[in-house]
């Protein structure tokens, strides 16, 4: 698992909350939901996306938008209208003055809206838990990714919209599989662009020897690895592999390492059921001691105290 997997299928990771947007002019949405992760295409006609800081962005026919929370943000037909729906953690809807429109504004099968002709159609699918692994990911986006039709078309979006609008024997799961499909593709565009700024462990995949390495770590974080095993494992030397990896990652393999299985053991943590000694197991640490200092190194408490967060 890598960063992209611990975004859509790691062990914190729940699936998408999904619906067309289907709207008049005029009309306004102020996103206060804390999620942090949403994505919005637009299918048509178009619309603005209005930050809390900073200029309104105009969205057209085909455009999509990736905007990480938790700070409020907004939509709207023009930037000067004022909010007529606030949304709310758990996706809760009301009015600006608090009433509940979760009845008025639904317009059947995961559509939500105030016209169901309307000029405007938006699908919005929203990530409402992410975790330590899907972070690191995350952390390297602006508040808003925007890519416009013209730079990235995808051929999701029509069968996206199409499968919303259903409500038939596993219809959730072929819409978080979609939903998930969208966004990998929007992320991997994004970071293609030329005055993108991927992470340095981003680029690194794309190197024959330090991906592999990656790799290896990433999808096997328990085997007790040495710098000495990982470069037998890739097929160089031990010199060459430190040299390597440490120059285009920006740290030692083994500093990498421990990042990555602090970082899956914080996730694991705050499953139910979870034990210190099996997560210590599962991430490559020889006792729930060792993982224990570790993690109090790193996070600054003790893995019982991050559990008992979540909770």
């Amino acid at each position: 698992m890598d960063a992209f997997g611990g975004l859509l299928d790691g062990p914190r990771a729940r699936g998408v909350f999904a619906l067309r947007t289907i709207m008049s002019p005029p009309w306004s949405v102020r996103i206060e939901d804390r999620a942090p992760l949403s994505l919005i295409a637009i299918v048509r006609g178009g619309a603005w996306f209005v930050p809390a800081h900073g200029d309104a962005i105009p969205l057209a026919e085909g455009d999509v938008a990736i905007v990480r929370g938790p700070d409020p943000y907004g939509f709207a037909d023009d930037p000067t209208t004022p909010p007529q729906a606030v949304i709310h953690p758990g996706q809760r809807c009301t009015t600006p003055d608090g009433d509940d429109l979760h009845e008025a504004m639904h317009l059947g099968v995961r559509s939500w809206g105030n016209d169901p002709r309307g000029s405007t159609v938006m699908l919005v699918g929203t990530y409402e838990s992410t975790g330590e692994v899907s972070d690191r990911l995350l952390a390297a986006l602006p508040q808003v990714t925007l890519l416009r039709a013209r730079e990235w078309a995808s051929p999701l979006l029509p069968v996206l919209a199409d499968e919303l609008a259903k409500d038939e024997p596993g219809q959730i799961a072929v819409v978080d599989r979609l939903v998930d499909l969208l966004l990998v593709g929007a992320l991997r565009a994004w970071f293609a662009r030329p005055d993108a700024d991927p992470p340095a462990w981003y680029r690194a995949q794309n190197d024959a020897v330090v991906g592999k390495a990656m790799g290896a770590l990433q999808h096997h974080p328990a085997e007790p690895w040495t710098v000495a095993s990982l470069a037998a494992e890739v097929g160089v030397s031990r010199a060459t592999l430190a040299r390597r990896f440490t120059d285009i990652v920006g740290e030692p393999p083994m500093s990498f390492l421990t990042g990555w299985r602090l970082a899956l053991a914080a996730d694991l943590l705050r499953e139910p059921g979870s034990t210190i000694a099996a997560v210590a197991n599962q991430v490559g640490y020889g006792s729930p001691y060792a993982l224990s200092i570790a993690f109090k190194r790193a996070y600054g408490v003790s893995p019982k105290a991050h559990r008992l967060a979540a909770s």
